[in-house]
Protein backbone atom coordinates (compact mmCIF):
# COMPACT_ATOMS: atom_id res chain seq x y z
CA UNK A 1 0.00 0.00 0.00
CA UNK A 2 1.13 3.01 -0.95
CA UNK A 3 1.58 6.26 1.74
CA UNK A 4 -1.69 7.89 2.96
CA UNK A 5 -1.13 11.67 3.82
CA UNK A 6 -2.88 12.77 6.81
CA UNK A 7 -4.34 16.22 7.73
CA UNK A 8 -4.52 17.85 11.34
CA UNK A 9 -7.87 19.09 12.13
CA UNK A 10 -9.17 21.45 14.90
CA UNK A 11 -12.51 20.34 16.85
CA UNK A 12 -15.01 23.34 18.32
CA UNK A 13 -13.21 21.98 21.82
CA UNK A 14 -9.75 23.15 20.77
CA UNK A 15 -8.67 19.59 20.49
CA UNK A 16 -6.76 18.72 17.30
CA UNK A 17 -7.34 15.08 15.44
CA UNK A 18 -5.15 13.89 12.70
CA UNK A 19 -7.53 11.73 10.01
CA UNK A 20 -6.39 10.82 7.01
CA UNK A 21 -6.85 12.88 3.61
CA UNK A 22 -9.65 10.48 2.22
CA UNK A 23 -11.45 10.54 4.69
CA UNK A 24 -15.19 12.04 4.31
CA UNK A 25 -16.31 11.02 7.76
CA UNK A 26 -18.36 14.17 9.40
CA UNK A 27 -17.50 14.84 12.75
CA UNK A 28 -20.46 15.93 15.95
CA UNK A 29 -23.98 14.36 16.10
CA UNK A 30 -25.97 13.55 13.47
CA UNK A 31 -28.91 15.38 12.92
CA UNK A 32 -31.69 12.61 12.70
CA UNK A 33 -29.61 10.68 14.76
CA UNK A 34 -31.78 8.40 17.84
CA UNK A 35 -33.19 8.92 21.52
CA UNK A 36 -28.95 8.08 22.69
CA UNK A 37 -27.79 10.47 20.19
CA UNK A 38 -29.47 13.82 21.57
CA UNK A 39 -31.41 12.52 24.44
CA UNK A 40 -32.08 16.31 25.24
CA UNK A 41 -33.28 17.63 21.78
CA UNK A 42 -36.77 18.43 23.34
CA UNK A 43 -37.59 20.61 26.23
CA UNK A 44 -40.27 17.89 27.68
CA UNK A 45 -37.26 15.66 27.56
CA UNK A 46 -35.39 17.95 30.47
CA UNK A 47 -38.40 18.74 32.21
CA UNK A 48 -38.96 15.11 32.59
CA UNK A 49 -35.36 14.70 33.83
CA UNK A 50 -35.36 17.81 36.33
CA UNK A 51 -38.75 17.35 38.04
CA UNK A 52 -37.86 14.53 39.61
CA UNK A 53 -34.90 16.46 41.47
CA UNK A 54 -35.73 18.43 43.98
CA UNK A 55 -36.66 22.64 44.00
CA UNK A 56 -35.97 22.54 40.18
CA UNK A 57 -39.28 23.25 39.23
CA UNK A 58 -41.15 26.71 38.60
CA UNK A 59 -43.03 28.02 42.18
CA UNK A 60 -45.62 28.46 40.37
CA UNK A 61 -49.61 27.88 42.21
CA UNK A 62 -52.79 26.75 40.91
CA UNK A 63 -55.18 28.46 39.16
CA UNK A 64 -57.18 30.57 40.86
CA UNK A 65 -54.24 30.83 43.36
CA UNK A 66 -52.60 33.58 41.93
CA UNK A 67 -53.26 36.59 43.82
CA UNK A 68 -51.91 38.76 46.27
CA UNK A 69 -48.74 40.50 45.79
CA UNK A 70 -47.52 38.08 42.89
CA UNK A 71 -45.41 40.80 39.90
CA UNK A 72 -47.20 43.70 42.16
CA UNK A 73 -46.31 46.88 40.51
CA UNK A 74 -45.96 48.46 44.35
CA UNK A 75 -46.70 47.27 47.70
CA UNK A 76 -46.93 49.08 51.37
CA UNK A 77 -49.81 51.89 51.77
CA UNK A 78 -50.54 55.00 49.36
CA UNK A 79 -49.11 57.70 50.43
CA UNK A 80 -49.06 61.60 49.65
CA UNK A 81 -51.36 63.11 46.66
CA UNK A 82 -52.01 59.56 45.39
CA UNK A 83 -53.58 59.24 49.10
CA UNK A 84 -55.44 62.14 49.12
CA UNK A 85 -56.77 60.87 45.38
CA UNK A 86 -57.86 57.70 46.46
CA UNK A 87 -59.70 58.85 49.13
CA UNK A 88 -62.03 61.18 47.33
CA UNK A 89 -62.82 58.18 44.81
CA UNK A 90 -64.06 55.97 47.48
Amino acid sequence: MGYICCEMIELPSASKKIVPSGCRAMIGQVAGGGKTEKPMIKAENTYHKYSVKRNSWPKDRAPGQKVGLIAARRTGRIRGQDAASAAKAD
